[in-house]
């Protein structure tokens, strides 16, 4: 599915296993997180209530669609994964592939406990790490991602600052972002130097997934 191409109008199960190409068995794993997601849904915040109704366009269809930026990942981290987006719908069209593992970072206690929930009822090759992304930053030196993403979590400024410690030579970035991206990306230049390419959202108007490579802070000296 190329990048800008957009989507069908997609309703449900059966629109995303066409769109995404997945078999039976990953829609299956997709509607268990379904189910679980509405059940934890009545006693913990996970996502907005008015979005529940539309959970396949608007959360699976919206984190599946990065995975095409990057069909070669082996080793994947996402940042403040919430109740699973993108990190998590990824990591569950991924299952199956060798040596793919994706790592979650949640700070919410009752988030993780639901994380977890979702990858014992789909086994999905994940990690959950239940702590802030600083705290596991500390630490990044022992894990290099291929890819580095996030949805909805901070501008990119701050996002970078998070996300910095995880990157080597060839770590990409896959940020998921509304319609102030541009304005991010020159905002991030003030203090950071890197490449970004802007790759039209599928699932929503107006919105990219910024990728980005060769992060790194902005040395003081060259800037303005």
């Amino acid at each position: 599915m190329a990048s800008g191409q957009g989507l069908a109008p997609l309703r449900g199960p059966e629109d995303f296993a066409e769109v995404f190409k997945v078999p039976r068995e990953t829609i299956h794993r997709l509607d268990r997180y379904a189910e679980l997601l509405a059940h934890w849904q009545k006693s913990t915040n996970l996502v907005a209530p008015s979005t529940l109704p539309r959970l396949w366009p608007r959360h699976f269809a919206d984190s599946a669609q990065i995975r095409g930026l990057a069909p070669e990942a082996r080793l994947w981290l996402d940042l403040g994964s919430g109740a699973g987006f993108p990190g998590l719908v990824v990591a569950i069209l991924q299952t199956g592939q060798p040596d793919f593992r994706m790592h979650l970072v949640e700070s919410n206690k009752k988030k993780c406990a639901f994380l977890a929930e979702v990858v014992r009822a789909t086994m999905a090759p994940v990690d959950i790490h239940a702590m802030r992304i600083e705290e596991l930053g500390e630490n990044a030196h022992s894990l290099r991602p291929d890819v580095v993403s996030a949805r909805a979590l901070a501008p990119l400024p701050r996002l970078f600052e998070l996300a910095h410690p995880f990157f080597g030579p060839r770590t990409r970035g896959l940020f998921l972002k509304g319609r102030e991206a541009e304005a991010e990306i020159e905002a991030a230049k003030m203090k950071w130097d890197f490449a970004a390419s802007l790759h039209p959202s599928l699932t929503s108007a107006g919105s990219h997934i910024v990728e980005v490579r060769a992060l790194r802070p902005r040395d003081k000296a060259r800037a303005p």
